[in-house]
């Protein structure tokens, strides 16, 4: 396939995951767990089929470690489901999540010593303030509603307070999940398929505590006209055309570029991952 064309595939699949998505949360607050949910077990079952070898392969890596990435995996995609509750406007929940770029570097410096170059730090620089001007406004927004009273405007506030933490959370926790799968391949090898499968099936159990909310939601769909697309449909176009991307995982064939220049091949690789597929990582 020409690297142009999947590109293009990832990119209106991501795309069209945003629109659809955010159709969805209008009419349905609250249904991403029940989307989240359709996510894993489409992908769990299509991995235990092709990737798994219906149980028969083992795992290069092992399990005990796909535990702490799942547990970590689990909880981001859950608080960012949350956050969108808690007055957090679609286009600020996907600008914030891209600043996963700006937490991969201050956890990199922090845990694995690592160092950048001037132009790194500028264009970190950059996204920062692009992302504190977007909150800023959307502070302004959230408080300026005129159909509302002043104590009902400083409850909105106080929840919008609430979601931004939440993001930041999910934010650093994603992070530092990144740093940890980055060890694990060092140590183990890149696999990619394998890491994809085993971090939507081992959560799956976890849906037992979401699970009187997936059916809430299930029922409210079962009730409403039918979509001719839905978020899911894009979002698994952009996971399955090219899995490595999805991760963040560096294509095979520049494996052999050097990684010891102070982090920038693996800054580089989660760079060109955030640019084209911001929601892709930790969450739906």
């Amino acid at each position: 396939m020409h690297p142009a064309f999947a590109v293009g595939l990832v990119f209106a699949g991501c795309c069209s995951n945003v629109i659809f998505l955010e159709l969805l949360a209008r009419k349905h607050p609250g249904c991403g767990n029940i989307v989240t949910f359709a996510q894993f077990l489409f992908i769990a079952v299509e991995g235990f089929l092709f990737e798994a070898d219906l149980g028969r392969k083992r795992p290069a890596i092992p399990i005990r470690y796909y535990a702490v990435m799942v547990t970590m995996f689990f909880t981001v995609s859950v608080v960012n489901n949350y956050a969108l509750n808690l007055n957090i406007a679609m286009p600020l929940h996907m600008i914030f999540r891209s600043g996963s770029l700006i937490a991969s570097m201050i956890l990199g410096i922090i845990i694995l010593k690592k160092r950048y170059s001037v132009f790194k730090y500028t264009s970190i620089a950059l996204v920062s303030v692009g992302i504190f001007i977007c909150t800023l406004m959307s502070a302004k927004q959230v408080t300026s509603q005129p159909s509302v009273s002043e104590n009902d405007g400083f409850q909105a506030f106080a929840w919008w307070l609430l979601g931004i933490g939440a993001l930041t959370f999910a934010l650093l926790t994603s992070a530092r999940m990144g740093i940890f799968q980055e060890t694990l391949y060092k140590q183990f090898g890149k696999h990619s398929k394998e890491a994809l499968f085993y971090n939507h099936a081992l959560p799956l159990p976890g849906f037992i505590f979401l699970a009187s909310d997936i059916y809430d939601h299930a029922v409210l769909f079962s009730k409403s006209e039918p979509f001719h697309s839905v978020a899911l449909a894009g979002h698994l176009v952009c996971l399955h055309w090219d899995p490595d991307v999805y991760r963040g995982v560096e294509p095979p064939r520049s494996h052999k570029k050097a990684t010891s220049r102070g982090g920038q091949e693996e800054l580089r690789s989660a760079w060109s991952t955030q640019s084209c597929c911001v929601l892709a990582r930790g969450g739906w």
